[in-house]
């Protein structure tokens, strides 16, 4: 019987403690929070759960919380990553962190604007070696982009004999009465929209601005005619760089665009410069224009009742897509291997677990990761990203996913090349 620290209780770890709860050879769930309410709210819906008040800041209060736990898994912003790892790595269990991490200590006095890029690569080897001595696995990026968003690329690459691109597209498109423009957490979301992007071209990885390179797609299952989708800030981009030949086949160029409400509501305020971090003066008053948009943010719903209310008040739209384009080789010829992944949406998500659709795709593709860890079908060693699974597990994942719903089309169209994705 395992015993597994969910840290942060959130939309997307209270979803993940809930499906850890049903897992027969779980034995305790810890349900990490500063917010002790947070903890305790989720423990309130589950058997296994006990909730625990940690400050992510301090890495001995992740320790003694996690203390006899073989698996800590981090649904925390950005900035606790480092400190997570490093509780994992001294109290030598395995790791799970729906992203990477910033501000890594070793890599701080690299160009910000390569800082994630070191910080990754840092992380595979100097981190992945300590992993490893201590006979462990970490992985990051392992909740719907990336995370689900990688095995899918995986699959559409293994129908290539060989991959030149790869576009992977993301379209929010669930809208309630409501104010509320992202469905996840706040912080980390307004954080994505004012960071330069990542893309790969001709084997290089590039920065661009976001809500730059606007492109469009017309989905008609999606009910879209058509939608824009532009720069963003993902990490997929740099994992297709960084593992280019052994698991995506040589790809020379990769892309995330995103799209949706989120995107329009961030870009005007990325105009203005209301995402800055930069402290400025106004009337004697400093302020950091950033914090001042994320004060007066709502949080993303996680309980049932709210979420109720917030469907009863009315949904506007409840729709979406998640696309994957990989073009390349297959028998001689040129062709696209186009991959549309289907999750149920806000109401359907609630009527099936009392979870938003957002929940239910990013947190339980998170738990899908984490699945794989407690029945023993994880076996690297070391630190990897979520793209970097063998086939077999990505096969088991993706078996799983079918089973809560999570489904996929693929059609392989001969004949097409690369579209322009520079626009």
């Amino acid at each position: 019987m395992k015993k597994v620290m969910v840290c942060g209780c959130g939309a997307q770890g209270s979803t993940i403690c809930r499906k850890l709860d049903e897992e027969v050879n779980i034995e305790e769930v810890i349900c990490a929070d500063y917010d002790l309410h947070a903890a305790e709210a989720v423990c309130h819906l589950m058997k296994k759960g006990k909730a625990v008040k940690v400050d992510a800041s301090d890495i001995e209060q992740i320790k003694k919380a996690a203390e006899g736990c073989e698996l800590i898994i981090n649904v925390m912003p950005l900035r606790y990553g480092p400190n997570m790892l490093k509780a994992a790595m001294d109290l030598g269990c395995c790791y799970q962190d729906l992203s990477a991490c910033e501000n890594i200590p070793e890599v701080m006095d690299v160009d910000r604007y390569e800082r994630w890029i070191a910080g990754i690569r840092y992380m595979y080897n100097s981190y992945g070696k300590r992993f490893a001595q201590n006979n462990t696995t970490a992985i990051i990026g392992t909740g719907s982009a990336p995370g689900v968003m990688c095995v899918m690329a995986r699959k559409c690459v293994n129908e290539l004999d060989e991959c030149d691109t790869l576009n992977m597209m993301v379209y929010e498109g669930v809208e309630a009465k409501r104010f509320l423009p992202f469905w996840w957490s706040a912080d980390v979301a307004l954080a994505d929209m004012q960071e330069d992007a990542f893309a790969l071209e001709d084997g290089k990885i590039i920065r661009t601005k976001p809500f730059s390179r606007k492109i469009y797609r017309s989905w008609p299952e999606y009910d879209m005619h058509p939608v824009m989708l532009c720069e963003h800030a993902h990490d997929e981009p740099v994992y297709v760089a960084f593992n280019s030949d052994k698991y995506f086949k040589g790809c020379r160029n990769a892309y995330f665009k995103y799209g949706g409400v989120g995107i329009r509501f961030s870009e005007p305020l990325y105009r203005a410069g209301l995402l800055s971090y930069e402290e400025e003066e106004i009337n004697g008053v400093k302020i950091v224009p950033h914090e001042l948009i994320l004060k007066h943010m709502p949080m993303a719903p996680k309980e049932p009742e709210e979420i109720k209310e917030i469907i009863d008040e009315g949904i506007v739209s409840d729709g979406g897509a998640f696309v994957i384009e990989a073009y390349g080789k297959k028998d001689g010829k040129d062709v696209m291997v186009e991959l549309h992944l289907s999750s149920p949406g806000l109401i359907e998500s609630y009527e099936k677990a009392k979870m938003t659709g957002e929940m239910y795709l990013t947190g339980q593709g998170a738990f899908l990761y984490t699945k794989l860890f407690v029945n023993d079908m994880i076996d690297q060693k070391g630190l990897i990203s979520s793209d970097m699974l063998d086939d077999k597990q990505v096969e088991q994942y993706i078996r799983w996913a079918e089973e809560l719903g999570i489904t996929y089309t693929l059609e392989i169209k001969e004949g097409v090349l690369p579209k322009d994705l520079k626009a």
